[in-house]
């Protein structure tokens, strides 16, 4: 429901703020004082088409902020009409194309009457109203397209058109020819080979370098002598005995490194053919990655799935085949349960088309005529069609040229149908009719106030006697401009209101007594 509505400059809208209470409400003024400007502003804020001459005389732009409550969440829509330039939308404060607000908007408010924002205009919602109405079961069907479609994509991904896959089949087999080929088998080959090509690069600096170190150590006078010395030296002297041991596991830490030093001497081999070898591995794999991925690791990946997807192109006539069959299979099964819903809606059109029907001679369309047309292999193709006059033919909902029968004959579908966005609003919907009718009118809309917020713009007492609240728009014009106000009515307001709508005079004794008698009548019948 709409929670709370804000409009700033938008025609003669100076300024308003409004917060709407539930179930059905009547917006009533006098001829020209913007009654549809507070629809404007709503259907503004769902993405409808913004203009710059909805903007306030000598304003710079117009803003409307709504507060929405949907499935227990709050959603708050603005939209900026600026008198010279490209009008803006926000939903949350985040800004939002009007394609993003129609989107949503759908969801929050339909519009019946002269305004195109009316989701029960479209293919998708007259069939959905009709498969509910029905009770139509779409579960097979359903369950019949998303088969054939699923095999529909495993026959375009092993292969489609004949030469396409035989191309495809040579390049993979190279591909795959060549990564096989290759032996790959460690994603982090390169970083070991990389090492080992420094080693074999270096391998004669590396020798004499452990040379050096060990003569060092262990020629006459080298470190290792020297330290023996200092040993020899120190042994027996109580007062050194602590630094003694220390040279002494010095002296045989000493030995373990020159015996390692000697060790990795004696293992470096220097390999010129072993080093060339090396280096045409990492060409050969600088390559494969130029071709097949980043890393080694994705050319491996890439190899399984070439090797996998060669495999399904040399079996494809024998996966084809299955496929093919399957796909008869599911082709059946779909043509069944498409005959199914097809009859389940071509049963369901016409008991739904008479209960729209049976509330139209109420709404003052006592001769209109309804029909709900079901076309297609699954009957997919509803169109709801009015006949308003005797001797009119039957016309889908959309091509209705009266606005007034139009709404009239939304409210009777809307009276059917237990499904509808949480707001509705109905403009023009009394165009054409009055006395008895009107209080017909008042009281469908009332009902649907009991499930939904119903906001009607409307002429008629009898309409606006039945609603749950009541807005007037007051037009006060000024020696330079004109300016209207929106008002929620008390009691005592709401009756002054219709008694000004009955005869003209506010304040006059006998109009109010009858706009009372009118109201509690409407109470009586709701």
């Amino acid at each position: 429901m709409i929670i709370e509505l804000t409009v700033t400059n938008l025609g003669v809208i100076d300024s308003a703020n409004l917060e709407l209470p539930e179930g059905m409400i009547a917006l009533t003024g006098e001829t020209g004082a913007g009654k549809t400007l507070l629809v404007d502003a709503i259907n503004l804020l769902v993405g409808g088409r913004a203009d710059p001459g909805m903007v306030r005389p000598e304003a710079d732009e117009a803003t409307i902020d709504g507060r929405f409550e949907y499935d227990g969440e709050e959603y708050i829509l603005t939209r900026v009409v600026q008198a010279a330039g490209r009008s803006k939308g926000y939903i949350n404060g985040r800004p939002a194309t009007a394609a993003n607000l129609a989107e949503l908007g759908a969801k929050l408010v339909d519009l019946h009457g002269q305004h195109t924002h009316q989701s029960l205009l479209s293919v998708d919602a007259q069939r959905s109203a009709l498969d509910i109405f029905g009770s139509v079961d779409l579960g097979d069907l359903e369950e019949a397209k998303a088969e054939l479609a699923a095999i529909d994509k495993q026959l375009s991904e092993i292969g489609g058109d004949p030469r396409d896959r035989a191309r495809e089949l040579d390049l993979i087999r190279y591909q795959a020819n060549e990564l096989e080929a290759a032996e790959l088998s460690d994603p982090l080959e390169d970083e070991k080979l990389k090492t080992d090509t420094e080693l074999l690069a270096n391998a004669v600096a590396y020798q004499e370098t452990a040379d050096f170190t060990v003569a060092l150590f262990q020629d006459d006078d080298g470190v290792r002598d020297v330290l023996a010395k200092a040993v020899a030296r120190l042994q027996g002297e109580p007062p050194f005995a602590e630094e003694a041991q220390r040279l002494t596991d010095l002296v045989a830490n000493l030995d373990d490194i020159t015996a390692a030093l000697r060790r990795v001497g004696d293992g470096i081999d220097p390999d010129p053919e072993a080093l060339e070898l090396i280096q045409s591995r990492r060409k050969d794999l600088r390559d494969l990655r130029r071709k097949y991925g980043d890393t080694l690791g994705e050319v491996i990946a890439e190899r399984d799935r070439l090797l996998m997807r060669l495999k399904e192109l040399e079996d494809y006539d024998v996966v084809a085949a299955g496929l093919d069959d399957r796909r008869r299979q599911a082709v059946e099964r779909l043509e069944r349960a498409q005959e199914v819903v097809r009859a389940a809606r071509a049963k369901a059109a016409p008991d739904l088309a008479a209960a729209i029907e049976s509330h139209l001679p109420a709404l003052a369309m006592a001769r209109a005529q309804v029909g709900v047309e079901v076309e297609g292999d699954d009957g997919s193709m509803v169109s709801f069609q009015l006949a308003a006059n005797p001797g009119s033919p039957l016309q889908p909902l959309s091509k209705v040229a009266s606005g007034g029968e139009l709404a009239r004959a939304m409210l009777a579908l809307r009276s059917v149908l237990s499904e509808a966005p949480p707001v509705l609003i109905f403009d023009e919907v009394d165009a054409g009719i009055g006395g008895q009718a009107g209080s017909a009118v008042g009281k469908a809309l009332s009902a649907l106030g009991d499930r939904h917020q119903v906001l009607v713009v409307t002429h008629l007492p009898q309409v606006a006697a039945f609603a749950d609240a009541h807005i007037t728009v007051e037009k006060q014009q000024g020696e330079d401009a004109t300016v209207s106000n929106l008002r929620l009515l008390d009691d005592k307001s709401r009756v002054t209101e219709l008694a000004r709508m009955l005869s003209g005079q506010p304040d006059s004794d006998t109009a109010q007594l009858h706009a009372r008698e009118l109201m509690e009548q409407a109470q009586r019948d709701r």
